[in-house]
């Protein structure tokens, strides 16, 4: 059986998969330019999360008399078994929900059938299966589908996903939900635990198949499947050197491979992308040339959402120059390493062929750089070591620099950590490293922020700090860099009021072979704050 592990993001590491309520709202961090300081965090709420999902779908296949094999089937190909907060990434898609990925109509629907709220269905997990449930008896009813023929269920499968285009119903049908019911899966928790099974069936599912046809390479990537988007979907690049690809956006479908490109390549939907990658990392779609400017992401470009980077292009719309990978799956989930593997030989093609710069300022969230209303791919994508591995495809030589960033995503644990002691709330403002930083009030405390760094010998290193600026930050904040047997090697007292944006240099210390660190300390002035960021060391 292939396996799936869900390491869920620190508010919910424990499990693999979350049924809680909706989450307490977090505290606001103060605007930059504002002088007030933050309130502390507030501690998230909703129902207990279920380490067990098994009996969540039994219970739900007998009260709709639906085959418990499909219902986790159906659940495993749109999320993996995630409980999903969908937002929304396509124009006219209305986002998903839940274990079984419900939208718009059909999660009303579904809903009104199983006797729950929208809202129940939308963060609970058992109203979510048994609304899905519900739903797939009712087109089971509509269709006259023999029930205990579980291959006479595909007709029901392919109108519960929504697809539209005869090819992507036929592979969602038959290499997505029935090649999981035919090779089983299994999700565990973090402790080991399982979480949810399916034991292999074979099945024969009783639907048209793809169409027979030899299928063509993309135009730019050897390694994908030539899927056209049709022209109303694409434009030329703005000509000059704002239309030349200098960035690659890395967003998530915010639902499954096959609906993804078949949405994208739909002259209804009016957008597209460059690539669509599947959740297993298996197969690429190309849908449009890179030469051409894919209708992928709704903004026009703003440097300082980039840490000032590449300026010139502010006021550009931001296709132009350039290039959109989509991905199988949800920013509020998790993703396979296959996906990350394929993804980043992707990434290294595209960034060879037309010399992108392969770092953070270049390789970008569709989130970051349309803060407003996208938040993919979310802080669950894997950004330090995605980028290594970009670089690894691409031959360019390893950097021996260490960068230990606040989002611990971000970090190869191996060398780096990130720990913070007592109370600090996420932050967002323009300017950051990575994703995200933390924030906390300055006050005569022991709470400091930690970052972690493992060097196998002893070495000495120069110790650089990043922060986002504004004038309600710590005017001296403390950085205190320690060796590994706890040894204190010196202070650097910082303004953080002013040098945002950037790598600051600390200082230059002899670290010992080990875990060695640097606190970022709160014990100053109070009325202030200080940021966590990232710290690099060199």
């Amino acid at each position: 059986m292939s396996t799936f592990r869900n390491p869920f993001a620190a508010a919910a590491a424990a499990l693999v998969l979350s049924a809680c309520g909706p989450q307490a709202q977090q505290p606001s961090e103060p605007a930059p330019t504002e002088t007030e300081t933050p309130s502390q965090p507030t501690e998230t709420t909703g129902s207990a999360t279920p380490r067990e999902l098994d009996p969540l779908f039994a219970q739900a296949a007998q009260e709709f008399n639906v085959p418990a094999e499909l219902l986790k089937a159906v659940s495993y190909t749109e999320t993996r078994w995630q409980m999903v907060r969908g937002t929304e990434e396509f124009p006219g898609q209305q986002p998903a929900f839940g274990l079984m990925a419900l939208r718009g109509a059909d999660l009303e629907q579904g809903a009104a059938l199983a006797g729950v709220s929208a809202d129940a269905v939308r963060t609970d997990a058992a109203a979510n299966i048994r609304a899905g449930a519900a739903l797939l008896s009712q087109f089971a009813t509509e269709a006259s589908v023999e029930r205990g023929d579980l291959g006479a269920w595909a007709s029901v499968v392919a109108r519960l996903s929504g697809i539209s285009n005869a090819d992507a119903q036929a592979e969602h049908v038959h290499k997505g939900v029935y090649a999981v019911i035919n090779e089983g899966a299994v999700a565990l928790n973090t402790d080991g635990s399982v979480a949810a099974t399916l034991e292999p069936v074979q099945v024969e599912a009783k639907f048209a198949r793809p169409q027979v046809r030899a299928m063509a390479a993309g135009p730019n990537y050897a390694a994908s499947i030539w899927r056209p988007s049709p022209s109303s979907n694409y434009g030329a690049r703005a000509s000059g050197s704002t239309g030349d690809p200098s960035m690659i956006i890395i967003h998530t479908c915010e639902g499954a491979y096959s609906s993804c490109w078949s949405w994208l390549t739909n002259s209804a939907s009016g957008v597209s992308a460059h690539y669509v990658v599947n959740e297993s990392g298996s197969e690429v779609s190309q849908l449009v040339n890179e030469a051409n400017r894919a209708f992928h992401i709704g903004a026009t470009y703003d440097c300082s959402l980039n840490s000032s980077k590449e300026c010139w292009l502010n006021g550009t719309q931001s296709n132009h120059f350039t290039i959109g990978i989509e991905h199988g799956g949800f920013a509020s989930g998790t993703f396979t390493a296959g996906l990350i593997e394929t993804s980043a030989k992707l990434s290294c093609d595209i960034a060879r062929d037309n010399a992108i710069l392969k770092d953070s300022y270049h390789i970008v969230a569709h989130g970051k750089l349309q803060p407003a209303t996208r938040t993919d791919p979310g802080p669950n994508w894997p950004w330090a070591s995605y980028l290594s591995k970009i670089n690894g495809y691409c031959g360019t030589p390893t950097s021996s620099d260490i960068i230990i960033d606040s989002n611990t995503a971000n970090n190869d644990a191996t060398k780096a950590r990130f720990e913070l002691t007592g109370a600090w709330t996420a932050g967002s403002s323009a300017g950051y490293y990575g994703s995200g930083y933390y924030f906390a009030n300055t006050e005569a405390v022991s709470a400091p922020a930690t970052f972690w760094f493992y060097l196998p010998t002893a070495q000495t290193r120069t110790v650089d700090a990043w922060w986002v600026e504004g004038t309600n930050r710590a005017s001296a904040a403390a950085f205190i860099s320690f060796n590994a047997a706890g040894t204190n090697l010196g202070t650097a007292t910082v303004n953080q009021q002013a040098n945002g944006g950037k790598w600051v240099q600390l200082g230059t210390y002899s670290f010992t072979a080990g875990w060695n660190k640097v606190q970022l300390s709160r014990w100053t002035t109070a009325g202030s704050v200080v940021i966590a960021d990232a710290v690099r060391v060199r």
